[in-house]
């Protein structure tokens, strides 16, 4: 069965390859009988639709422009507002353009945002998900919106191929984006924007190199047609596989994005299709503590203390259709629709660790998951105008998720060490729940909210109030494993507000302020505590709501800008009072911290891109006092990025960069007994552009963590994540 599906898979692969040869072919033509194509594909870039006026809520149209240096964006999707001026708004967000996910050689969603000195990334819970932290709180790659919705992409990964923008929103964002399906996103999320047709043509090939041997080959499309190019479509595909930096690692991606729109007088309509398949064999795992009183030293950058039958078979299909009507010159309607089919298959192999010196135990552990969701959303923006300006939305949204899994694994433990692996044959199932062969519902998850906002305008759109709330049901439905009974019901109301104030003190200034919230699923009182009966056992509590204040100022010096914001995040937390056995929320994680960013091109032929962050992760009113004033696990007190690309003057275009990750110190446990030392990582990388017989070819160099620091990079979730080797990667790109 597993040689079958292999060898469907690799039909796939070589189908895929063959459908890149023949649309280079016809597009190539098209190309050469296209007298008015540009020679400058420099251009081709990110859309550059420039959105006029002092908001913009829309949700079909283009992405804001690119900013100066083209590596981030100035602005983004700020959920249910719309597409917006960064400078505009009373929040915080940082949009990762295609050209910068391009020169960075980005393999993954981490490698992007992790030139944001907001967020750090891990992996997840024994898989090989991506994991990231955004003001000192979790958000799971499950609850990476794109377009706008939940629900949709790979749980686990992403190529980055298919994203035309990474949006990172910093702060709770529960009325703008509603609750997510996983629960986090508290501390922020992120947004992924699909590329489409842009207004100059795009066809690009790009073939690269990465260590140890991993090769691959994309190719971007894109056209617009029609008498006003009202019509455009955009494909990317791309195929890459074999083994990374990692000893023993192997992986193959093969991913195909879609996007048909039409950009009508009145009417416009999008919609996004998407197919990945990535296999992981091999794959490092994370390494749990077994008890330790000290962190170990990390192994050697390279060394791989996996299985090396461990494998990961992740298959996902994706799509959403968007479309926006303009009723009168004041009022639009919009609504969004879209399905996610995700299959996965994993063997996972994680170390326990046992003493110091590395010894550790691990068992087979096995699940197949399959997962199904369907999601949408509808909704009228109105325009006033006057002396106070008035945008008001209504939207309504819902989301239905059920999943289906199974779980195997073996008992007997396999003795290794972190330090000098030891491998061993594929061992029996000791045990086989649900079963493997034949996964059963075991998850189902209901979201449906109304939401209502209106942004007062007063001195000419100079200071803008925005009012809102968002109603809110949350549903959700546990099965048992195999036998698919209900055993547990979750099915709460919760409001979400927000108040945000944003005043433009010059055309380079603004400050603003909000109060915002984010909903996580509520507790459910357990039945005992030790050996006594806990007084309101059952009791199920409502959305725990964590409340965030926030306050800042953002610069745009046209060329150059920079955000400076104060924040306090307050996320509840539930326990059982030892002196009354009740299940209680007192519990509390308080994160307060300040956050600046810069970017931008200040220098002709310099760009900048980094910043800083400062968390106070404090725990009050923890269970009996034990853990009071102390740091939340896996949470650094500091971070901070320095990026820059410099292009040589008199040179034919040859641009050097560099880029330095400084994270801190944090820790494993909630005792603070268990601490992982500060780190620094260094990535330099050098880019030139050369014509060959006319075509415009892009050659990219890229080595990331250029001195092979062994290092444990995350301690969030209560296990170590180990950061990337030493890695380069090489390619090169022709706009034809």
């Amino acid at each position: 069965m597993l040689a079958t599906s292999f060898q469907a898979r690799r039909r796939l692969a070589v189908s895929i390859r063959a459908s890149l040869i023949g649309a280079l072919l016809v597009t190539g033509a098209a190309h050469a009988a296209d007298a008015s194509a540009p020679d400058d594909q420099n251009k081709h870039t990110d859309n550059v639709t420039t959105l006029s006026g002092m908001q913009v809520a829309a949700n079909v149209v283009a992405p804001t422009a690119a900013y100066a240096g083209g590596q981030v964006a100035q602005g983004g999707r700020f959920g249910v507002l719309g597409n917006q001026d960064m400078m505009n708004v009373p929040f915080s967000m940082t949009s990762y353009t295609d050209t910068l996910i391009r020169n960075q050689q980005a393999r993954s969603l981490g490698d992007v945002v992790s030139n944001d000195p907001s967020v750090r990334t891990g992996f997840g819970y024994g898989n090989f998900s991506q994991t990231f932290v955004i003001r000192g709180f979790q958000v799971a790659s499950d609850d990476i919106g794109f377009d706008g919705l939940y629900g949709l992409l790979p749980r686990q990964l992403l190529a980055p191929e298919l994203v035309n923008r990474v949006e990172v929103f910093k702060g709770a964002s529960a009325f703008l984006n509603g609750i997510s399906p996983g629960g986090t996103a508290v501390g922020g999320n992120i947004n992924i924007a699909p590329k489409r047709a842009e207004a100059e043509p795009i066809t690009r090939i790009g073939m690269d190199w990465g260590s140890d041997s991993q090769i691959g080959e994309s190719v971007d499309i894109g056209r617009r047609f029609g008498a006003g190019k009202e019509f455009g479509i955009r494909v990317n595909a791309v195929h890459r596989e074999g083994g990374d930096a990692i000893d023993g690692e192997k992986r193959r991606v093969t991913a195909l994005g879609v996007a048909f729109d039409f950009q009508g007088e009145n009417l416009r309509i999008t919609t996004d299709l998407g197919y990945q398949k990535q296999d992981i064999t091999g794959g490092r795992a994370v390494v749990y503590n077994g008890g330790l009183t000290y962190v170990p030293r990390a192994p050697s950058a390279k060394t791989n203390y996996a299985q090396p039958w461990s494998n990961s078979s992740l298959e996902d299909t994706f799509g959403v259709v968007r479309a926006e009507y303009d009723f009168t010159d004041w009022l639009t309607g919009y609504v969004a629709a879209g399905v996610h089919h995700g299959n996965e298959y994993g063997d996972y192999v994680s170390p326990t660790l046992l003493n110091g010196s590395g010894s550790a135990t691990e068992t087979r552990f096995t699940v197949p998951y399959i997962a199904d969701t369907a999601t949408g959303e509808a909704g009228l923006n109105a325009k006033f105008d006057g002396d106070v300006s008035q945008r008001v939305n209504v939207s309504f949204s819902a989301l239905n998720f059920r999943k289906k899994a199974a779980y195997a694994g073996s008992l007997t433990p396999i003795q290794t060490n972190i330090y000098s692996p030891t491998y061993v044959p594929v061992p029996a199932f000791d045990y086989d729940i649900g079963p493997i062969a034949d996964p059963g519902i075991t998850g189902r998850t209901i979201l449906r909210s109304v939401a209502v906002s209106d942004t007062l305008g007063f001195m000419d759109d100079r200071l803008q109030v925005t009012l809102g709330a968002r109603r809110q049901k949350l549903e959700v439905l546990g099965y048992d494993y195999g036998t698919e009974v209900k055993n547990s019901e979750y099915s709460q109301f919760a409001n979400s507000p927000i108040v945000g104030v944003n005043f433009r003190l010059a055309d380079q200034w603004s400050i603003y302020a909000n109060h915002i919230e984010a909903l996580t699923q509520g507790g459910q009182a357990p039945d005992t505590y030790g050996s006594l009966p806990v007084t309101n056992a059952g009791q199920v509590f409502a959305p725990y709501k964590s409340k965030q204040n926030e306050v800042g100022v953002k610069w745009d010096a046209g060329e150059f800008g920079s955000t400076l914001s104060l924040f306090q995040i307050k996320q509840p937390n539930a326990y059982v009072d030892p002196s009354t056995i009740t299940y209680v929320v007192n519990g509390e994680q308080r994160n307060r911290g300040v956050e600046w960013s810069f970017f931008g091109e200040p220098v002709k032929g310099l760009r900048l891109l980094g910043g800083a962050n400062y968390i106070q992760p404090e725990q009050t009113d923890t269970q009996d006092g034990v853990n009071e004033g102390k740091d939340s696990i896996g949470t650094p007190r500091f971070q901070a990025n320095l990026g820059a690309e410099w292009d040589i003057p008199n040179t034919p275009d040859i641009s050097l960069s560099a880029r330095a990750v400084r994270t801190g110190k944090q820790y494993l446990d909630a005792a603070n007994s268990l601490r992982l030392p500060a780190w620094t990582t260094y990535d330099v990388g050098a880019r030139t552009t050369a014509h060959l017989e006319g075509v415009p070819v892009t050659f990219r160099l890229t080595v990331r963590n250029v001195a092979n620091k062994g290092y444990w990079a995350s301690a969030n979730g209560g296990y170590l994540s180990q950061g990337t080797p030493r890695t380069f990667m090489v390619s090169a790109s022709f706009d034809l």
